[in-house]
């Protein structure tokens, strides 16, 4: 289901560029801090243990979910936040399904300390920095969209989602090149797989230092 209202190109653009651009800088900042912390710590788990492999394919699991729903959500979205209020598939679910599984994928790269610390600390770090910028383009589009919009964000959890609110709705007009955006951010997560093996390597050899230790 998708309920339109008519406004402004000019508007819309203007508006929502400003608030696309806060994210790219939390996200930046985000990706500054998450690998420092990769860098200079280290799980209570050694390396060659089971249990630090099975949080680290854990991991993984997480990042591959956290990619595959971004692409998800850019099949339904397809630039049409700022004009339409899309209520089918992932956003039948949760308001921001794009912050949600970038949240799972941040968590999985936390995972690959080899630490259940690192998970929690990673998601609720991403979680809490989307926040900021989700409140901001929420009071964007209730100016934007109106009254469709406000029905919505009564309806829709803001974050976590409600699977009994689960319908499919349609996807409009897709964007092949959105869907490819969307693709190529997702992959710098995956860089962070061999990334963060070299790490293990230089913190095991002594290069690195080992600031702090997560259990």
């Amino acid at each position: 289901m998708v309920d339109e209202v008519k406004v402004p190109a000019d508007n819309r653009n203007e508006g929502l560029g400003g608030y696309q651009h806060m994210r790219r800088i939390v996200i930046a900042v985000l990706v500054v801090v998450l690998f420092c912390a990769l860098l200079f710590g280290q799980s209570t788990f050694p390396p060659d243990t089971w249990m630090h492999e099975s949080i680290e394919m854990f991991g993984v699991l997480l990042i591959f979910l956290g990619i595959v729903g971004r692409l998800w959500s850019t099949l339904y979205i397809g630039g049409r936040k700022s004009s339409e209020v899309v209520t089918g598939g992932p956003y039948s679910i949760t308001r921001n399904p794009l912050y949600l599984f970038s949240t799972v994928a941040a968590a999985g790269v936390g995972a690959q300390i080899g630490s259940f610390s690192g998970i929690i600390l990673f998601a609720l770090l991403c979680a809490g920095a989307f926040q900021i910028v989700i409140l901001r383009e929420e009071r964007y589009l209730k100016g934007v969209l109106g009254a469709p919009y406000a029905a919505y964000l009564a309806k829709v959890p803001r974050f976590f989602p409600n699977l009994s609110l689960y319908q499919e709705g349609d996807t409009g007009s897709f964007k092949p090149r959105l869907l490819l955006n969307t693709l190529l951010d997702g992959l710098v997560f995956l860089v962070a797989l061999p990334a963060f093996e070299l790490i293990d390597g230089a913190q095991q050899s002594g290069v690195l230092p080992v600031l702090f230790r997560l259990p």
